[in-house]
């Protein structure tokens, strides 16, 4: 069978399998995030990413490839339209400041990767009003970027750097459960909110351990 694209640098179809990995978690684990958001909150999160990145598969050979940040650009407008409640801001806007620091380039390097990562990250943090610590996917989405930034510094390789960035978030989203909610609707909650897993982290972790799969060589 035939190799994976190479890891390094990151080309267009990397980006490709990445956000096709994502949708493709998104919908598989529709009803496990919904049971995770349905503790302390309304239970539409796995319903609402579900649909959005539904569209996402259904447009996807469609979506123009002229740059990598065109191509997430266009995924983020899709999720910004499509998914409910406060994923699809949330969610629209991580793939849309994606989109911008990826610029017109079609490849990125170790670098280019961190940085297009922490564009999502910071976006999250501004539209939402969260921050670390805030109980949201921030707190597994931020160790997970700290550590593949480590470990592609240290030479780890793409692959392994992934795999321990992957483990980092698994390890912070199961924290979560120790934090109490200040955003969302499980912020109302207040106290009871703490001993729960925050499903935005978990969701995460999950996405994050499923790139690893979805980037391996196929053999």
């Amino acid at each position: 069978m035939s190799e994976a694209p190479s890891l390094s640098p990151t080309s267009l179809p990397i980006v490709e399998r990445v956000v096709r990995s994502i949708a493709e978690s998104a919908i598989a684990n529709e009803a496990h995030f919904s049971a995770l958001d349905s503790v302390v909150g309304d239970g539409d999160f796995g319903f609402s990413l579900a649909r959005g990145f539904e569209k996402v598969l259904a447009d996807f050979d469609g979506l123009d490839r002229s740059s990598v940040g065109t191509f997430l650009k266009k995924v983020a407008l899709i999720i910004t339209s499509r998914c409910g409640g406060t994923s699809g801001p949330i969610w629209g806007t991580a793939f849309l400041r994606a989109g911008a620091a990826a610029g017109e380039r079609q490849v990125l390097d170790e670098n280019g990767v961190v940085a297009v990562l922490r564009a999502a990250f910071a976006g999250i943090e501004q539209r939402g009003g969260a921050a670390l610590g805030d109980k949201t996917l921030l707190d597994a989405l931020g160790p997970f970027i700290d550590c593949l930034e480590r470990e592609l510094a240290e030479k780890s390789g793409w692959l392994a750097a992934l795999e321990r960035a992957a483990s980092a978030a698994d390890s912070a989203a199961r924290a979560t459960t120790e934090l109490v909610a200040r955003r969302g609707r499980a912020s109302y909650t207040g106290e009871r909110s703490r001993g729960s897993i925050d499903p935005g982290a978990a969701a995460v972790a999950l996405i994050a351990k499923n790139l690893c799969t979805a980037l391996a060589p196929v053999r």
